[in-house]
Formats: C-alpha cells, sequence, structure tokens
C-alpha cells in the first residue's frame, strides 16, 4: 500500500506568515497551544513533529483509502476534499477542508486513511505526527479539548445533512458555513470563491449538478448572492440565514 504523499518544498506558499517557528494565524492548533503557554519553537523541544509540506497541484492525493496512518494535517493553503468510492464505482464527497482546518482525524480509530484526500487548488499543509501530538493531548487537556471538539463538527455536519431538507435549504446553510469557516480564520465572509467544481457541491450536498446551478441562479435573480464564475458574493445573509434555518437548527 503507497504512503500518504506529503510533498516538501521550500516554494510553499502560505496564506499568512507562519513559518518553522511561529504559528500560521489561521492553524487550528495555535490557539489551543498558545493558551496552554506552549509554542512552536517549545513543540519542536517537545519532539512533536511539525512539519510545512507542499505545494500540492490540483488533483493531486494527500492520502488515500488504506494508506498507514502516521499524520493528521492542517491545511495552510488551498482546499482539499475528502471522498470514498463505493461498491459500485461512485464517487462520495465527505467534505471539503479550508485553510486552519485538519484532515485525517477520522482515521484515528483505526491504523489506515478511511478515505481518499485530493487538492482541488494548489495546497499546503501542516503535518502532524498523531502518536507524537496525542502524546502532547495527555499533557495539554486544551488541546485535548480541540481534537474532540473537531471531530464532533464533523460528526455533525454529516448528521445534519442526512435530513429530509430541500435543495434551497441545503445550499443557503452550505453557504453560510464556508462563510462562517472563513471568516473565523480571518476571511472575508461575504465574498470568497467555490474551489470546488458544481458537481462536488451537488455531490456533497446530495443534489444533481444541475439542481446546484438552477438554485444560484435563483439566488442571484432574487438579490440573495451575486455569482460570477467561482466567485461568490453573499449579499442578503438574513434572508439566507431565513432559508437555512431549519438546517443550522437541526
Amino acid at each position: 500500500m503507497s504512503r500518504p504523499v506529503f510533498p516538501h518544498s521550500d516554494a510553499c506558499v502560505a496564506a499568512d506568515d507562519g513559518d518553522a517557528l511561529h504559528f500560521c494565524s489561521t492553524c487550528a492548533f495555535s490557539q489551543a497551544c498558545l493558551s496552554q503557554g506552549v509554542n512552536k519553537r517549545e513543540l519542536l523541544d517537545l519532539h512533536v513533529l511539525v512539519e510545512h509540506t507542499g505545494p500540492m497541484q490540483a488533483g493531486e492525493h494527500v492520502f488515500r483509502k488504506g494508506d498507514p496512518f502516521q499524520a493528521i494535517a492542517a491545511v495552510r493553503a488551498g482546499t482539499v476534499k475528502t471522498y470514498v468510492v463505493d461498491s459500485d464505482g461512485r464517487e462520495r464527497v465527505l467534505g471539503f477542508h479550508l485553510p486552519g482546518e485538519v484532515i485525517g482525524l477520522d482515521a484515528i480509530d483505526g491504523e489506515h486513511y478511511p478515505c481518499n484526500a485530493i487538492a482541488l487548488d494548489t495546497v499546503a499543509l501542516c503535518r502532524f505526527s498523531f502518536p507524537k501530538i496525542a502524546q502532547l493531548a495527555t499533557r495539554m487537556p486544551g488541546l485535548q479539548e480541540l481534537l474532540f471538539r473537531l471531530l464532533s463538527r464533523d460528526i455533525g455536519t454529516a448528521m445534519r445533512l442526512a435530513g429530509d431538507w430541500s435543495a434551497d435549504e441545503r445550499i443557503a446553510a452550505f453557504l453560510l458555513g464556508l462563510s462562517q469557516r472563513l471568516a473565523s480564520r480571518g476571511f472575508s465572509p461575504r465574498r470568497f470563491q467555490l474551489t470546488m467544481a458544481r458537481t462536488d457541491i451537488g455531490n456533497y450536498l446530495r443534489l444533481a449538478p444541475e439542481t446546484v446551478s438552477r438554485v444560484l441562479k435563483r439566488f442571484q435573480d432574487h438579490g440573495l448572492l451575486a455569482v460570477d464564475r467561482r466567485e461568490v458574493e453573499l449579499l442578503d445573509v438574513s434572508r439566507l440565514e431565513a432559508l437555512a434555518a431549519p438546517i443550522l437548527r437541526s
């Protein structure tokens, strides 16, 4: 079985000023570590592997289903899609991971990754040796709590999408979810790019791609948002929130 691909490059373009000794501002672990009085230099001193990797180009796999589980990775730049392929050869999109978010957590229970992770654009990562960060978590309650919270969020998102929601409700909730996740990492909550294809969005939301395009056009016609190819601007957040309320409350 092939090992996960975490390519090395000094040309890695980060979304901020993080480096070998300083946390990226988007890092999912920085707040938990710093709140416990541990900085990145001390992580190195504690022999916890924190490694900048990339860039990876669109279409490159970070890891594949069945690869040995050795590390979790925080997305430093770009977007990563996770997916599985069923017994009939059909792809099922599990999620999209943005800067500051973590991939590989669903492998904690086993010795191999249970899904595939692929770069949707130019992606850079911070790789954390999981055995070592797990040891650190036993000494840092804040880090352990963060790992549990990240796992809980992924499970909660999957459960909400499993409901019997309309296409309008699903897409409104999807757009607002992206907005909130980007805002939490210091990016614009109103104007952003859909780095994933309409087919991937439809797959993730359990909708046909043409339904996604039709709903986005209707939202644009009704003044809820503006769409220019892959760039989206949210114009009427309150109306989108009203549409998405049944899902967001679930």
